[in-house]
C-alpha cells in the first residue's frame, strides 16, 4: 500500500486489529468491575455469583476475533487463565487476592501470566554469597554443604508447586539443616560430606511440580550449592560431572542469546514450510512441534519484556527446555506450560485430592486428582481449538490428555515400586519421553488442528505482518526523502 505513515497504519488497523483492540478494552472494563467487587463483596458464593457473568463473557469473547494468533492467545489468557484466577479470587485465593494490588497491577495479573518480583530473592543471594566466601576463607576451598531435600514433603503431593519458602515447616527444616551443618563444622573442623539431591530426584514423586526454581530463595541456594559441588568434583576428578537437567539461562546475556537462537530457528522453520511439498509428512509433524513451542516461548518473552519495562513485573516462565524431559513427570511438571500447572493445582488438583483422600485414603488419592487435572486441561484445549477452527470437537485432544494422565499415574507408582533401585540414563529417558509425546501428538493432538487449517491461516498472518513492515518502511522512506 502506498501513502504516508499515518495512512498506512490506519489501513492496517482497520478490520481484525480494530476488533482485537475493542475486545481487549471490554476485557479491561469488566476486570475493573471484578476488582471493585472483590473489595466490596465478601468471599464465597456471593462473590462467585457476581463473577459468573464475567466468566461467561470471557468464554464468549474470543469468538469475536478471527486471527489464529490473536484469538488463540486471547482464549488462552482470558477464557482459561483469567477465568480460573477469578474463580480463585471469589474465595480470596490465588494471585489476584492480594489486597495491596493497585488496579493497574490487578489488570495485568489477571490478563497475563505475571509474577511480581520478590525482594527476598536478592537477600537470599546475598546470604549464599557470604556463606560461600566464609567457607572459602576458612578452608581455601569450597566444602560440600547440605541442601535439605523436599522429597518427604512432596511424597503425597504430586502438584507441589516448588516454592519451598511458602510454608513455616519448610523454613524450619532449612534452619535446622543450617544449624546441623554448623554443629558438624564445630565438632569436626569441617563440614561433613553429604549427598546432594538433584532436582530430578526431588521430583520423582511429584508429577506436576511447578518448577519455577529460579524464582525461589531455596532454589537459588540449590544452584549455589550445586556450583560448590561441581567445584569439589572438579578438584577430585579433574572434570565437571555431567548435570542431567540444565536450568533456565541465568544471566541476561544468556537469555538474550537463548532467545536470539530461538528466533533464528523460528524464522528458519517458517522458511522450511515453503518446501513442505517435498518433505515427508512425519517430518512436517516434528517441525510443527517445534513451531508451537518456539512461537509460544517467543511471544511470552516479548510480553515479559514489556511487562518488566512498564510495571517492573516479571512474567512467569512458560517453558524450561521441554525437549530435554527425562520422564512424563519432568515434562508436564517442570518443563511444559508451567503457567497452566500453577493455575490447575489450586483450582482442580488440590480440591480433588482433598475429596478423594477422604474416600480412598492418602495412598490412592493422587490418582483421581491427576486424572481430573488432565481431563480439565483436555477440555480447555478443546475450547481453544474450537476458537481457532469454529468446528465441532472430535474429542481427540481430550483423549490425548486422558492417555497422558493414565501413563503419568503408571509412571508415578512404577517409580515407587522400583524405589530407586533402577534408573534409566537421562539420554534414554529423554528419547523415550519425547518420542512418546510426539507419537501421541501426531496421533491425537495435531489432526484436529490441521483439519481447521490453522497452519495455513497462521502462515497467511506471517505474510501479512511482513507486508505491514514493508509498507511502513516504504512510508517512512518516502516521508524522509521529501
Amino acid at each position: 500500500m502506498e501513502g504516508n505513515i499515518k495512512n498506512v497504519i490506519k489501513y492496517w488497523i482497520e478490520g481484525e486489529i480494530e476488533s482485537f483492540i475493542k475486545v481487549w478494552l471490554l476485557i479491561y472494563a469488566t476486570l475493573c468491575y471484578c476488582y471493585l467487587s472483590s473489595k466490596i463483596l465478601p468471599k464465597g458464593s456471593v462473590r462467585l455469583f457476581s463473577f459468573l457473568p464475567v466468566i461467561f463473557f470471557f468464554l464468549y469473547v474470543p469468538l469475536k476475533i478471527n486471527s489464529v494468533h490473536l484469538c488463540g492467545n486471547t482464549g488462552f489468557f482470558i477464557s482459561w487463565l483469567c477465568n480460573f484466577k477469578l474463580i480463585l479470587l471469589a474465595f480470596d485465593q490465588g494471585p489476584l487476592s492480594d489486597s495491596s494490588l493497585s488496579i493497574t497491577k490487578f489488570l495485568f495479573l489477571a490478563c497475563l501470566p505475571i509474577k511480581i518480583q520478590q525482594k527476598s530473592q536478592e537477600k537470599s543471594d546475598l546470604y549464599i554469597n557470604l556463606a560461600e566466601k566464609k567457607d572459602f576463607a576458612k578452608n581455601d576451598h569450597f566444602q560440600e554443604t547440605t541442601f535439605p531435600s523436599s522429597v518427604d514433603e512432596i511424597e503425597n503431593n504430586p502438584f507441589q508447586n516448588g516454592h519451598f519458602y511458602e510454608t513455616a515447616s519448610q523454613k524450619l527444616a532449612e534452619k535446622v539443616s543450617s544449624v546441623q551443618s554448623g554443629t558438624d563444622f564445630a565438632q569436626n573442623g569441617k563440614f561433613q560430606e553429604t549427598p546432594f539431591t538433584s532436582s530430578v530426584d526431588e521430583t520423582e514423586n511429584n508429577p506436576l511440580q511447578d518448577a519455577h526454581f529460579q524464582d525461589t530463595p531455596s532454589t537459588k541456594s540449590a544452584e549455589k550449592v550445586s556450583s560448590v559441588q561441581k567445584g569439589k568434583d572438579f578438584a577430585q576428578n579433574g572434570h565437571f560431572q555431567e548435570s542431567p537437567i540444565p536450568s533456565f539461562a541465568k544471566s541476561n546475556k544468556g537469555r538474550r542469546l537463548n532467545y536470539g537462537i530461538k528466533t533464528l530457528l523460528f524464522a528458519l522453520i517458517i522458511r522450511v514450510y515453503e518446501y513442505s511439498d517435498h518433505i515427508h509428512p512425519y517430518i512436517i509433524m516434528v517441525i510443527y512441534c517445534f513451531h508451537i513451542y518456539l512461537s509460544l516461548d517467543i511471544i511470552l518473552a516479548i510480553v515479559s519484556g514489556l511487562a518488566r519495562g512498564l510495571l517492573g513485573l516479571q512474567l512467569e516462565p512458560q517453558f524450561n527446555e521441554p525437549y530435554l524431559s527425562t520422564s512424563l513427570q519432568d515434562f508436564w511438571g517442570r518443563r511444559w506450560n508451567l503457567i497452566v500447572t500453577r493455575i490447575l493445582r489450586p483450582t482442580v488438583y488440590k480440591p480433588v485430592l482433598s475429596l478423594s483422600a477422604n474416600i480412598l485414603g492418602r495412598k490412592w488419592a493422587a490418582i483421581p486428582a491427576v486424572m481430573a487435572t488432565f481431563i480439565v486441561s483436555g477440555l480447555m484445549h478443546e475450547l481453544i481449538f474450537y476458537y481457532l477452527g469454529r468446528a465441532k470437537p472430535t474429542w481427540e485432544i481430550t483423549w490425548f490428555f486422558l492417555l497422558h494422565g493414565v501413563c503419568l499415574n503408571i509412571e508415578i507408582y512404577a517409580k515407587k515400586v522400583i524405589n530407586g533401585r533402577f534408573k534409566l540414563p537421562w539420554i534414554i529417558g529423554t528419547i523415550l519421553t519425547v518420542g512418546f509425546i510426539m507419537i501421541t501428538g501426531f496421533w491425537l493432538f495435531f489432526p484436529q488442528l490441521l483439519r481447521s487449517n490453522s497452519d495455513v491461516r497462521a502462515f497467511a498472518e506471517y505474510e501479512a505482518i511482513g507486508a505491514f513492515f514493508k509498507d511502513v518502511t516504504r512510508a517512512v522512506n518516502s516521508t524522509f526523502s521529501r
